[in-house]
């Protein structure tokens, strides 16, 4: 399989025959009363949308996860959108699975396993040590370690909820070296847990979903639950413990019109609240910037999240050749 120039890269005028993750797709109705074909389709680099006005050899995509597409990149309010002109289900010949076209985060995977786990052999409360070896069994870690931290907002990617969480813990270690009053133990083991329930609530086989569970209760619900189960099944868990990594869980997200259910009320969780924050918005952050890296102006579009446009540094634009330069990503390379 050839390489193909990524979604990021595509420039207005370009023509493309590319396999693609077929992310959405509708048949809808135009206001001359015509069905046309709207998707949305990815690669590694982000998503686009496109549009095929002429379906009357339109091939049902219900069935399939990656597609061939032929057509035109054209500019549609500012944005790149692709006129397609053919769309087809990849074959089994052709060799394409959706793992090609799915964001990995680009840390390495074993060094992010072996410190996670080394937080864990490090831990001195005993109760705590038992609830996380628990908790991490090899299964369970599996499916962490894959998931993405979020579906499409920050760390949206393949280890990404692992590496989301080995920033907190990081920078939860910096505060208790300026505040040794914080249960370090405590705040690590809320930072190994907060988002544990995303291993149910995303789904990351082909491209990146809600499940039903995760519609119904939500990760922080479906953590709180589990790990109060696994701590029911220690001896001797002292109860005000059990409350304290319970509230870790529940308030991490700050307030609760950002769904926690109660707002921080230890500094571990206040702590916790404050690093969660800062490691997802600085990575969204930066890959909103990263796809727009080809920006003629220097700046993003507006991003409703951020309820601002953001401006692309040259320190990020030689940073991310660099990278490119030495470690080039392709789709099937």
């Amino acid at each position: 399989m050839t390489e193909q120039t990524e979604i990021r890269n595509f420039s207005t005028g370009d023509k493309i025959e590319h396999y693609f993750l077929l992310l959405n797709w509708e048949i809808k109705t135009s206001k001359n009363a015509k069905n046309y074909l709207d998707v949305t389709l990815g690669d590694k680099s982000g998503s686009i949308s496109g549009k095929m006005w002429d379906i009357k050899d339109f091939t049902d995509l219900s069935k399939t996860s990656v597609v061939k597409v032929r057509g035109t990149i054209e500019d549609f309010q500012g944005s790149p959108q692709l006129r397609i002109e053919k769309i087809r289900p990849a074959e089994p010949s052709e060799n394409v699975s959706a793992d090609d076209f799915l964001p990995i985060s680009s840390r390495n995977f074993e060094e992010m396993r072996t410190e996670f786990f080394d937080r864990i052999s490090g831990m001195k409360n005993k109760h705590l040590k038992a609830l996380l070896e628990k908790v991490f069994d090899d299964n369970v870690f599996e499916s962490y370690s894959k998931v993405p931290a979020g579906k499409g907002w920050h760390h949206a990617y393949i280890h990404g909820l692992l590496e989301h969480t080995l920033e907190i813990i990081n920078i939860c270690e910096l505060m208790c070296r300026f505040h040794p009053e914080i249960h370090k133990d405590l705040l690590l083991t809320g930072a190994m847990l907060h988002d544990y329930g995303k291993i149910y609530e995303l789904s990351f086989d082909k491209g990146f979903d809600y499940t039903d569970e995760g519609k119904f209760l939500g990760h922080i619900s479906i953590a709180a639950m589990e790990v109060n189960q696994k701590i029911s099944e220690i001896s001797g868990f002292p109860d005000l413990l059990r409350n304290q990594v319970l509230h870790l869980i529940l308030s991490h997200q700050g307030k609760m019109e950002f769904a926690s259910p109660v707002e921080p009320k230890t500094l571990e969780a206040i702590v916790l609240y404050q690093a969660d924050e800062l490691s997802a918005k600085v990575n969204a952050y930066k890959y909103a910037m990263i796809k727009e890296i080809n920006s003629e102006s220097g700046w993003t579009k507006f991003l409703p999240l951020a309820n601002n446009a953001l401006y692309i540094s040259n320190k990020l634009k030689n940073s991310l050749k660099d990278k490119e330069g030495k470690d080039p990503e392709t789709l099937f390379g």
